[in-house]
C-alpha cells in the first residue's frame, strides 16, 4: 500500500554519510532505524544564539555568542583541574573552561593573539565570567556557520547533538516533493503550507516559538497523521465488509420480551445502537463494529439484544470478558434478564 515515492524514506539510517554501526546503534535506541524515523524525531525546543552582547553585559546562565580576543592559555597543574583559555573584549574578561582537555587542539583552535567567536552558556564563578565547553568556536568571518537558532532533539547516552543533527540533515535532504492531498480551501483557511515545507520548518526553526504545538506547521502534520489513520481504518473496514458473512435475521420476539422485562427505558443511543447492530447482523457481509460507551452507560444490555437476535435465528452466542471478575459481573447482570425472557 506504500506509494513508490516514499520508498527512499524507509531506507536504513546506515545509508547516511557518517552513520556507521556505532551511531546506528545509538539511533536505534531513539527508535530511529529508518530515515522516516529521523524525520519524525522532531525537536522539542530551540537554543537561540542570536543574543550577542559584550562580555560585561552577558547575563548569568544566558546563552550568548561573544566576539573575544584570545589572551592566554593556562594549562592545569593536575589532570583533574580544568584547562582555561583567557579571553576578553573591550568591556571585560571571559574564561573559557575545558575539562578532559586536549591542549594541542585548543592551542590550534584558540591561538593567542587571534579573535574568535564563542557561543555557549555564561556562568559567573566568583568575580570571573566564564563559559564551560563552548558549543561553538569560530573565526569572526565564519559567523554564518554558527546556527542562530539551533533545534534541540531528544538524545541518548553516547549520542552527541552534532551526530544526531548531521543524521537528521541527511534524512531531510531526501525529502520528496509530495503531491498535495489536502483540500486547497482547507489549507488556506488554516494558513498551512505544503507537507515538505512544514517538515523543514520544524527542523529548521526561525525562533523559539516555531516548535510550539499551536504552530501551523506542527498542526498541519498532526492533521495529516490523524487523517491518514482514519483513511487507513476506513479502507480496512471496507475490505472487511465485502467479505461474505452469515446473515442472522430473527423475528424480534425475544428482543420484544426483553424490552418489556427491563426495569428501565432504553436510551435513544441504546435504541440506535441496537438497530444498527441488528441491521449489520442481518446483512450478508461480516459485521465490523465497535460499541463505545462510558462505564454504566448500558453496553451489556445492548450486547444482550444482539445475543437474543442470534437466539431468534436458532443460533448460539458467547459473551467474552477479559477477566473472571468481569465475566461474573456480566453473568449476574444477564442471568435475571435471560430468565425473564425465557432463554
Amino acid at each position: 500500500m506504500r506509494p513508490q515515492i516514499l520508498f527512499p524514506l524507509f531506507a536504513s539510517v546506515r545509508t547516511l554519510d557518517g552513520v556507521g554501526p556505532r551511531v546506528a546503534a545509538l539511533l536505534q535506541k531513539l527508535g530511529c532505524e529508518r530515515l522516516v524515523d529521523l524525520i519524525w524525531h522532531l525537536p522539542s525546543s530551540v537554543i537561540d544564539r542570536r543574543f550577542s552582547p559584550k562580555v560585561a553585559e552577558a547575563p548569568e546562565h544566558a546563552v550568548v555568542t561573544l566576539e573575544v580576543d584570545v589572551l592566554e592559555h593556562r594549562k592545569p597543574r593536575a589532570s583533574r583541574q580544568p584547562y582555561r583559555v583567557c579571553t576578553a573584549d573591550e568591556t571585560g574578561a571571559l574564561d573559557l573552561v575545558f575539562f578532559r582537555h586536549h591542549g594541542d587542539y585548543l592551542a590550534k583552535t584558540l591561538p593567542v593573539g587571534q579573535r574568535r567567536l564563542v557561543s555557549g552558556r555564561v556562568e559567573h564563578y566568583g568575580d570571573r565570567i566564564q563559559m564551560v565547553h563552548p558549543d561553538f568556536i569560530a573565526r569572526p568571518e565564519e559567523r554564518a556557520e554558527i546556527a542562530a537558532i539551533e533545534p534541540v532533539y531528544g538524545l541518548t547516552a553516547g549520542l552527541s547533538p552534532k551526530s544526531l543533527g548531521k543524521a537528521v540533515a541527511g534524512a531531510l535532504a531526501r525529502l520528496p516533493d509530495l503531491p498535495e492531498w489536502q483540500d486547497p480551501a482547507w489549507l488556506n483557511k488554516n494558513g498551512w503550507s505544503d507537507w515538505r515545507s512544514c517538515v523543514l520548518a520544524l527542523h529548521r526553526p526561525d525562533g523559539p516559538e516555531a516548535v510550539a504545538a499551536d504552530q501551523p506547521a506542527r498542526q498541519r502534520l498532526a492533521y495529516d497523521e490523524l487523517l491518514a489513520n482514519q483513511l487507513t481504518l476506513a479502507l480496512l473496514r471496507r475490505q472487511l465488509r465485502v467479505r461474505k458473512g452469515r446473515s442472522v435475521r430473527g423475528d424480534g420476539s425475544l428482543r420484544q420480551r426483553l424490552t418489556s422485562a427491563l426495569p428501565f427505558e432504553l436510551t435513544g443511543a441504546q435504541r440506535r445502537a441496537i438497530a444498527e447492530i441488528s441491521d449489520d447482523m442481518a446483512a450478508p457481509e461480516r459485521m465490523v463494529r465497535l460499541l463505545q460507551g462510558d462505564v454504566g452507560s448500558g453496553k451489556t444490555v445492548v450486547a444482550l439484544f444482539a445475543m437474543l437476535a442470534a437466539a431468534e435465528a436458532g443460533l448460539q452466542s458467547a459473551l467474552m470478558a477479559p477477566t473472571e471478575i468481569l465475566a461474573q459481573q456480566h453473568f449476574k447482570t444477564i442471568e435475571p434478564l435471560a430468565e425473564a425472557v425465557g432463554v
